[in-house]
């Protein structure tokens, strides 16, 4: 998929995580280019669906399905450059993501870990809510890249 041709917009999405959805949010992107929608999203297992590196998954689930505490909603969307600046981010990042071999519910890493630091490597000044329990753990505890030279 190039993100530069026929991308139509970038959605940030969340929904409540089982048990603990009243404080804790699930958060994931959707790339949509025409008919195409594409999942990207940090799961606590890995490997368990559609493409996967690591914890790393896309397409693990319908671009709209909840995490197992009913459905999800669309937190915010972007267009245009910022979009294009997403997408980018978002196909670069199985050999980009620092964490895509850990998982932790909490302090962190964890799927919000991955959408505030997809956020923060494009320049998108958007922060998650207080429910995105992990998203600060990269700006806590930066790790080095290793799959970049």
């Amino acid at each position: 998929m190039d993100p530069l041709i026929g991308l139509d917009l970038v959605e940030l999405r969340a929904a409540k995580i089982p048990w603990v959805g009243a404080i804790a949010v699930h958060y994931w992107f959707v790339v949509v280019q025409g008919d195409r929608r594409d999942r990207w999203e940090i799961w606590q297992r890995r490997g368990v669906g559609g493409r996967h590196w690591g914890h790393l998954h896309q397409n693990l689930m319908a671009p709209t399905s909840g995490v197992g505490n009913g459905g999800s909603w669309c937190e915010r969307s972007w267009t245009g450059a910022i979009a294009n600046r997403l997408a980018q981010e978002l196909i670069a990042s199985p050999t980009t993501y620092p964490h895509r071999d850990r998982y932790r519910y909490w302090p962190g890493p964890n799927s919000n870990t991955y959408a505030q630091w997809i956020l923060d490597r494009a320049a998108v000044d958007h922060d998650l809510g207080p429910r995105g329990l992990g998203k600060s753990h990269h700006r806590i505890f930066p790790s080095p890249t290793p799959w970049q030279c």
